[in-house]
């Protein structure tokens, strides 16, 4: 079975891999063939790159040591400190066999998003590679926003993280959605993301967002929903509707909705893979086991 065959369009790629990351902290030399095992998996159309720091270039270096140049392994890199490092990074990535298709860029405190778009100008990044930019959660936000449009350069949110505080409320989300969507600026989410629908985490009790329920709002702010409609989208838990809302969606609407929300990052790839399952978005042929035909 070729996975793009059975597997919805709006599915594809949508999960990076985030396994070394907060909460799963898997090891890299667990994740590396974990990696691979997802995408050759039945479901591997799901699965976008491997996401890891860009301080751990050198142990994934020794890990692919003496490998052949595999296409499916895809790379993206996270810069938490700021673009200085960008260029020899990109450089080191650039020797292995990997293909860097994105980096994920911080703005530190104390460099202006001016200064953060000009360092990575001048990092001179391939026209391949995607570069996020994490949007702050604080003043600097809008004129980040007003600095992107027309820039080489998309956004990426941060939905959740280890404490309650790292989990913007529906309101704020829905403000950074309708942002982006008002200026063009595709983006894509991190952490947080942990099931389809909006729920409270048994283990920590924080409430968090559903990626079904940010693709309906990017879907909402395409067709000029305003905050306060988002911010409602965002915060909906019922499962059975959000699922039902997302099914009735046309093909046409998906498309544009994943041209702007382009991925998620995930420390797990079977916890989408089963909510998706279990609501019927995924057929049962993409299922982790699922007999595969030629």
């Amino acid at each position: 079975m070729n996975p793009t065959e059975t597997l919805p369009a709006f599915a594809r790629r949508w999960c990076d891999d985030a396994a070394t990351f907060p909460p799963g902290l898997a090891p890299l030399s667990d994740a590396v063939p974990a990696h691979a095992e997802h995408r050759r998996a039945p479901y591997g159309e799901l699965v976008g790159p491997l996401v890891v720091a860009a301080s751990s270039l050198d142990d994934l270096a020794a890990l692919l040591a003496d490998t052949a140049p595999d296409t499916a392994r895809d790379l993206s890199l996270t810069f938490p400190g700021g673009p200085q490092a960008v260029p020899g990074v990109v450089e080191h990535a650039a020797e292995l066999p990997v293909r860097l298709s994105a980096l994920e860029v911080a703005v530190p405190d104390g460099l202006s998003p001016a200064e953060v778009l000009s360092a990575l100008d001048r990092a001179m990044v391939p026209s391949s590679v995607d570069v996020f930019v994490e949007l702050p959660r604080d003043e600097r936000r809008t004129p980040l926003l007003t600095a992107l449009p027309g820039t080489r350069y998309l956004a990426k949110f941060r939905t959740g993280g280890v404490t309650a505080a790292m989990h913007p409320g529906p309101g704020e989300l829905a403000d950074a959605v309708a942002s982006v969507v008002r200026s063009g600026v595709p983006f894509k989410a991190t952490a947080g993301l942990h099931h389809a629908v909006r729920h409270t985490d048994p283990a920590t009790g924080f409430e968090q967002h559903g990626f079904l329920n940010l693709l309906l709002a990017t879907v909402g702010a395409l067709r000029g929903a305003d905050v306060a409609e988002l911010a409602a989208v965002l915060a909906d838990t019922d499962t059975a509707s959000v699922a039902d809302r997302v099914r009735a969606l046309d093909e046409p609407a998906l498309t544009e909705a994943r041209a702007v929300f382009r991925s998620f990052g995930t420390c797990s790839i079977t916890d989408p893979l089963h909510d998706l399952l279990a609501l019927g978005l995924l057929p049962p042929s993409v299922a982790p086991g699922a007999e595969r035909t030629a």
